[in-house]
């Protein structure tokens, strides 16, 4: 069932997105008076088909990967003089340059209604409270607080851990200084403080947070047994919901992190728990099963989720706007996660940011599905980045995609005539060549992550 779910979110989040990208090469084509013939989501067979009273063709096919509008062109098919003023090719460069951005334009639209919708109804979050650090670390050696509330990176406000991941990860691969201001918890006595980095790293896995020797702040979670996976380790041993672990063969354990660490340091190896089940202690004996991370290290794991607490009303936050002072916020948002985007892609060239960071639809459909699980406000932030994402990446100079196209164009309206056939065969070649390779590393990417 989960797999559906996720496949379905998947569908629906790129079919939502490639709805919009290709409704905007079309609204223009058809202000600029160019004929469309097609216009499609999906690749493939057709499953459902109707025309509009131009004749258009619409198409819902049965491979959800993206896209396309056909429009008549004189170098694909053979045009009828009377349709000529109607084919795309003999439209002015500048109409041609309008149909051709509009596409990954309208994308970035979108993440701005996205955000702006997200923000109107509202965001609860929790507040970033600084919560153990690790001895020896950055942060510790810093002079970082536990308990104090992290309010500025750099000089940006931020009032939630997103916020503060989106910035630091903005500071991927440089050298020098991180900028933190705290405060007490609902205080006013605020200190910045200066974390030396260079040329700073950091992993999907662990995030940036880690790296530096932070923890965010977690109220106290008891080992109290939540959820089971379906002939995971745990239930085969006899583990059942609502079970509060004890103790680890002679280890006594008092929080969940106590008891994920001695499973995970116990692949393969045998371990006795102690628990409590309605009010009876009782033993057991179960066997971890064997995983492992990109690193190559082998972890522990038995298949069991952790029973949710609340969280202290003082820890929570709701950041909303009206209607109005929605707009600019959500601009703002938009524009910080195209300059991240657009930063991330020319350090990924500088080979400041690993190619390991790169994602593909096995990734993508894993976070479309783990978002719409968790409610509208998530599924719009994942669907504005992601429309971020396309319209950017659609817009990158590689024949093929629309940038190639807007490449030629923008050549041809410099020099006064389009560039030459076996010019864009051989630029043609080469962007399928770099795009196939870029492909097959995102869903290599996927694979490991699995």
């Amino acid at each position: 069932m989960e797999i559906l779910q996720t496949v379905a979110a998947a569908i629906v989040t790129l079919g939502i997105l490639v709805t919009i990208h290709e409704y905007g090469h079309f609204w223009v084509a058809r202000r600029c008076g160019v004929k469309v013939l097609r216009f499609s989501v999906g690749f493939g067979k057709p499953l459902y088909r109707w025309y509009d009273r131009q004749q258009t063709e619409y198409v819902i096919a049965a491979i959800p990967l993206g896209g396309y509008v056909k429009m008549l062109d004189e170098r694909e098919d053979d045009v009828p003089p009377e349709l000529r003023s109607q084919a795309f090719n003999t439209k002015p460069v500048g109409q041609r340059i309008a149909i051709v951005a509009a596409g990954p334009v309208v994308n970035l639209v979108f993440a701005v209604f996205a955000y702006w919708l997200m923000f109107v109804a509202g965001i609860n979050t929790v507040v970033p409270v600084i919560g153990e650090l690790k001895p020896e670390s950055v942060a510790m050696q810093a002079g970082l607080q536990s308990g104090r509330e992290l309010i500025a990176v750099d000089g940006h406000q931020t009032r939630t851990w997103e916020e503060v991941s989106l910035r630091l990860a903005a500071r991927i691969g440089d050298s020098g200084e991180l900028r933190l201001r705290t405060r007490e918890l609902n205080g006013t006595n605020e200190r910045e403080l200066s974390l030396p980095i260079q040329r700073w790293q950091f992993d999907e896995q662990h995030g940036p947070l880690f790296t530096l020797g932070i923890e965010p702040y977690r109220p106290q979670i008891p080992a109290t047994i939540g959820s089971l996976v379906e002939g995971g380790r745990a239930q085969q041993g006899g583990l059942q919901v609502g079970d509060r672990v004890l103790m680890v063969d002679d280890q006594s354990i008092e929080r969940w992190e106590q008891l994920v660490e001695q499973i995970r340091n116990r692949p393969e190896q045998q371990v006795r728990l102690q628990l409590e089940r309605q009010g009876r202690v009782l033993e057991l004996a179960l066997t971890p099963a064997r995983t492992q991370a990109e690193d190559g290290q082998a972890y522990g794991y038995i298949g069991a989720g952790v029973q949710q607490v609340s969280w202290p009303p003082e820890m929570m936050r709701e950041v909303r706007f009206s209607v109005i002072e929605a707009v600019p916020a959500a601009v703002a948002k938009s524009g910080q996660m195209i300059g991240l985007t657009l930063e991330s892609i020319w350090k990924m060239l500088q080979g400041l940011i690993s190619v390991k960071n790169l994602s593909g639809p096995i990734t993508i459909a894993k976070v479309a599905g783990a978002s719409a699980a968790s409610g509208l406000e998530s599924f719009l932030n994942f669907l504005a980045y992601l429309s971020i994402s396309l319209g950017i990446l659609n817009l990158l100079p590689i024949p093929v995609l629309d940038g190639g196209h807007l490449l030629y164009y923008l050549v041809e309206a410099v020099r006064g005539k389009p560039v030459s056939e076996k010019t864009q065969i051989l630029g043609l070649k080469i962007g399928m060549s770099l795009l196939l390779g870029l492909m097959l590393l995102a869903l290599y990417n996927d694979v490991l992550r699995l």
